[in-house]
């Protein structure tokens, strides 16, 4: 049975629409068994995003909170079909992890062809650690050419549990993206993205889905704690984990 250990993309209450705090967050990731998550709040273009002091300030806060070691984050919007987000440099050199994804609210759907050249652009940005929820229907895209593509680029691959929950299309586009990112090779991060610390690391759905397809432990990154910290560290040696 697929365990995760680490949750890659949550919310706090700096994110207007979501409940709870970073020290309920961990407090009860560590109450069940989850030992690192990433702080992920929206970033400033999104209607109810935290100020960029936010994120400024992510540096008083210690490497781990009730015991869970909490990396410094945001989910940064994917604004065009170019490559671009909307963080600036200055708010990036304060970040130590980046959950890429589009919102309709940040970047307006278009076409599939526009769809697939934008996460091919994104795939290619050395800033984006997480392709964040790509299961939307409503931003449709050549899945089998843009996983390739994470997998040339070293991207994570979201599967993510509130998406399946509550996104038209998502639960579907799940399996698909799942089946071809075992068919590649390609490390996915099952996540919760919990708006609400009774939801950080819960993930039922997509674990079923991942074992139902005999998705293999080895590609999922936050299933290993060595495995995380490996990939972790590989691309930002100079973080204290």
């Amino acid at each position: 049975m697929i365990k995760l250990i680490a949750d890659l993309h949550t919310h706090t209450v700096a994110s207007t629409h979501a409940y709870s705090t970073i020290t309920e967050n961990c407090r009860f990731a560590n109450e069940h068994g989850i030992k690192l998550i990433a702080m992920t709040d929206h970033a400033m273009t999104m209607p109810d995003a935290p100020h960029c002091w936010h994120f400024h300030n992510l540096k008083i806060l210690p490497r781990k909170i009730e015991n869970v070691t909490v990396l410094k984050g945001a989910e940064a919007n994917i604004i065009d079909y170019d490559g671009n987000i909307d963080l600036d440099g200055e708010t990036l050199g304060y970040l130590e992890w980046v959950v890429g994804s589009y919102h309709k609210y940040t970047c307006k759907p278009s076409t599939v062809e526009e769809h697939t050249r934008g996460y091919l652009n994104i795939a290619k940005s050395p800033i984006i650690d997480v392709i964040g929820h790509p299961t939307t229907a409503m931003f449709e895209y050549d899945m089998e050419k843009c996983v390739k593509a994470f997998k040339e680029y070293e991207k994570i691959v979201e599967i993510n549990e509130s998406s399946i929950l509550y996104k038209r299309g998502s639960r579907q586009n799940a399996l698909e993206l799942m089946k071809l990112c075992k068919k590649y090779e390609v490390y996915i991060s099952i996540d919760s993205d919990a708006h609400f610390h009774e939801l950080v690391g819960i993930a039922p759905n997509a674990i079923e889905m991942a074992e139902s397809i005999s998705f293999p432990s080895k590609l999922i990154i936050n299933s290993d704690y060595d495995m995380l910290r490996e990939f972790i560290k590989r691309k930002k040696p100079q973080l204290d984990i």
